[in-house]
């Protein structure tokens, strides 16, 4: 064997053991029968495919697909001007990059569980409105589709507000320079210039927002209260309190391969536009 496989060979190894074999024992859940009591037995079947086209989980698919747009669009609007401040800031440029990965030094449940006690009705907001008289009952700020939205986009917001930092710092400050000497307003050169040339970051900042996002169970679990299923909670649900594996098996796999699709699809499209 050559050196560098046997540099590759760990690689290969730990992917085999940790993806390829767990993605092989669902590929293969999905085609058997849900057990008496749980678990799988025989005899193969489609029938876990056929149940995916039910008006409900097709609602649930859906929903999925619109939240993860949604949250990958607000992340956008928001991320792109913070990445743009910190890539042209003369000084504390660490501080600000610190601060934005901030929230990564402490657990995603944590910081989910604090949503709650802000968002409750006896919560921080609700009782500060309350006390200054702005509301005379609380606000349902918690368990709906808005407080799902709130929680997604600011657990990934730094997910998007890196990849477009890192392209943005990159950036030959001499080209919007060279957009103002020709009479370009600000405005101009950020649509016309700025954004066009960061368009590799937006991509992979969408990217790495929109997959989580997508397959999420956790937010939608706690902030939503059981009133906004979304696809991850479906699964969940399905591998513990419905004890169905086969076909929770099946939507996992529909969801790896839309996923994949589109993903491939759209970075198929950047590609070609791009050569």
């Amino acid at each position: 064997m050559k050196l560098r496989t046997w540099f590759v060979l760990p690689t290969w190894v730990w992917m085999a053991g940790l993806f390829a074999a767990p993605f092989a024992i669902i590929l293969a859940y999905s085609f058997l029968t849900r057990g008496d009591y749980g678990g799988v037995e025989q005899p193969w079947t489609l029938e876990n495919y056929q149940r995916l086209f039910d008006r409900l989980y097709l609602i649930i698919l859906l929903r999925s697909f619109a939240m993860a747009s949604v949250a990958t669009v607000l992340c956008l609007i928001l991320a792109f001007p913070v990445a743009l401040f910190i890539s042209q800031a003369p000084r504390r440029k660490n501080l600000y990059l610190q601060l934005v990965m901030l929230p990564f030094w402490t657990s995603f449940l944590v910081r989910t569980y604090a949503w709650l006690f802000l968002l409750r009705d006896t919560g921080l907001i609700n009782t500060f409105l309350e006390k200054i008289g702005i509301i005379h009952s609380p606000l349902p700020l918690l368990y709906n589709s808005g407080a799902v939205l709130l929680g997604l986009v600011y657990g990934y917001l730094p997910f998007m507000v890196l990849p477009i930092y890192a392209t943005l710092e990159r950036l030959d400050p001499s080209l919007p320079e060279a957009a103002a000497d020709l009479g370009a307003r600000p405005w101009t050169t950020l649509f016309r210039v700025i954004v066009p040339l960061s368009r590799s970051g937006i991509i992979a900042g969408a990217v790495l927002v929109f997959i989580p996002c997508l397959g999420t169970y956790l937010t939608s679990d706690l902030l939503g209260g059981g009133r906004t299923v979304l696809v991850g909670n479906l699964v969940q649900s399905q591998f513990t309190t419905a004890r169905d594996w086969p076909f929770g098996s099946a939507v996992s796999m529909l969801l790896m391969l839309l996923v994949t699709l589109l993903v491939w699809g759209f970075l198929r499209r950047e590609s070609e536009q791009l050569s």
